[in-house]
């Protein structure tokens, strides 16, 4: 014991003055590191430093992006991309579990031809499928672009002029999980960070005061959960936020919100205090991430307090307004999300349901009228309200789900239909996804599937391609854009992905 060190009544050292004012907690114990450095093997230390910080991705970032976690530097601050981005903030429309594109953006007059007839081209999906089934719904020209669309979603489609259909699609296998995987974080096995994640690293938000990449899905998490929205390598302050829409008390919606026995006053001396203990252990561990997020979370934590309850309180929004998107948890996520891209958060991503609500097997003339019902009036009302306040130019808005559906009918699987002879069944081949504002072609089809609507033949756009493009709207050479990570640089797009310029107004 260092003879000039003294102690006060709980055992803790106090600073000695010739030291300067380190906090007491510090003296407390020696973690294995640094024993090893006092026992002089420091450069055996330092060495083993280097290698976990590549290892837990803190190592230094390509000179192309130039930024990293730096201790006490806000990591959510606003970013420069490597150009003038078109695009500077996302809303991701997810139509969980694959919707039919012959049945809402794709039209193919040749099923109705050939209804319950065998197709000459057959291609291997999950289940067995036998004749073509023509959709039950109407199709028809909309707005000045002649662009054909479903009666499913004619509030959607008084839009059309400002949407770039993209009609060839493909992914890689016909199952849910690792298509979900793909779609969100660009690889279907391994854990790897989300499309949103890696936005939020890139740019950062606008608002200090609430998370910058916020997920909503009613009624609880979706099929692999937050793995699609995770961090991944990426650190955790960039992982999305999830909430459930289906709450409509704050307190619910956002568990903790308020303290109900502390001032606000005591709540910030307490998190003072917290900070402090949470920066003297940081500091002792060369900056681990998980530390550094959880200091950034509970910051969040508290700034969320100031402003949360205006951005996600409805009833403040003029009734017109609220009766413009309709009634349903639906049309408030969507009201929600005009709220919060007013508030500058940079990524917002909502489920249509926590199950596969549009993975419909059987009875799909019901399934697919009710759920386009759900969500039509929204989307519309949604995108005509970012064009009224001036926030449509640089919104990215996407469309669609990991997947599309077969344009022949699924035969009675047990466990999948229930016996019944009315549904599609999965088909990652060829489907469709619809982009708006944010720099891409409006009143513009890309790309087609063949005749049935079974496989996409021309100017086909793989989920990476689709990514590579996002990037590229937000500012970002998706090939430049990487992390450093267990020895290598990783990106979105891992090894593959081009930019699909002929969507690109």
């Amino acid at each position: 014991m260092n003879p000039s060190e003294s102690f006060d009544a709980q055992g803790l050292s106090r600073p000695d003055p010739h030291r300067g004012h380190r906090p007491r907690w510090e003296h407390l114990a020696l973690t294995r590191r640094q024993l090893l450095q006092r026992c002089g093997m420091g450069m055996g230390a330092l060495a083993l430093g280097s290698v976990l910080a590549e290892a837990t991705g803190l190592a230094s970032t390509p000179a192309a992006r130039g930024d990293q976690l730096n201790r006490g530097v806000n990591p959510l601050l606003p970013k420069s991309p490597h150009f003038a981005p078109k695009a500077k903030r996302v809303v991701h429309l997810f139509m969980n579990g694959g919707p039919s594109h012959v049945d809402t953006f794709d039209p193919k007059p040749e099923l109705a031809r050939l209804a319950g007839k065998e197709l000459p081209k057959t291609l291997a999906t999950e289940r067995k499928t036998g004749a073509a089934l023509p959709s039950p719904f109407k199709f028809a020209k909309r707005g000045q672009s002649g662009i054909e669309v479903s009666e499913l979603f004619t509030r959607t489609a008084e839009h059309i002029d400002d949407i770039c259909v993209i009609r060839s699609m493909h992914a890689d296998v016909p199952n849910h999980e690792p298509s979900l995987m793909l779609m969100n974080c660009g690889d279907a096995r391994q854990v790897r960070p989300s499309l949103g994640s890696w936005t939020l690293y890139g740019l950062g938000t606008e608002n200090q005061n609430l998370p910058g990449f916020i997920v909503m899905c009613p009624g609880g998490y979706p099929i692999s959960e937050s793995q699609n929205w995770q961090n991944g390598f990426l650190p955790g302050i960039y992982q999305g936020t999830y909430l459930d829409p289906n709450h409509t008390d704050l307190e619910k919606l956002i568990e903790n919100i308020r303290h109900n026995h502390i001032t606000t006053q005591d709540q910030r001396a307490q998190l003072d205090l917290l900070a402090q203990l949470n920066a003297a252990h940081r500091d002792a561990r060369q900056a681990e991430a998980d530390l550094e997020a959880r200091i950034q979370s509970f910051e969040l934590a508290f700034r969320m307090q100031l402003e949360a309850e205006d951005a996600f309180d409805v009833s403040r929004e003029p009734e017109w307004i609220r009766e413009e998107y309709g009634p349903g948890v639906h049309a408030r996520q969507l009201l929600i999300t005009r709220r919060l891209l007013e508030r500058g958060v940079r990524f917002v991503q909502l489920w249509h349901g926590a199950g596969q609500p549009w993975d419909n097997h059987d009875d799909l003339e019901v399934n697919h009228r009710r759920l386009a019902r759900q969500c039509d009036q929204a989307i519309g009302a949604f995108l005509a309200d970012l064009k009224r306040r001036g926030l449509f130019e640089d919104t990215l808005v996407i469309w669609g789900g990991e997947f599309g559906r077969t344009p022949t009918v699924e035969l009675p699987t047990p466990g999948a239909n229930a016996g019944k002879v009315n549904g599609r069944d999965h088909n990652h081949y060829g489907f469709t996804m619809w982009l708006a504002g944010g720099g891409v072609k409006g009143g513009h089809v890309h790309g087609a599937t063949d005749e049935f609507g079974f496989q996409a033949v021309e100017d086909k756009v793989h989920v990476h391609d689709l990514h590579a493009t996002i990037l590229h709207l937000l500012g970002f050479d998706h090939e430049r854009f990487t992390y450093r990570h267990a020895g290598r640089d990783f990106r979105l797009t891992d090894v593959h992905g081009h930019v699909v310029k002929g969507i690109l107004a």
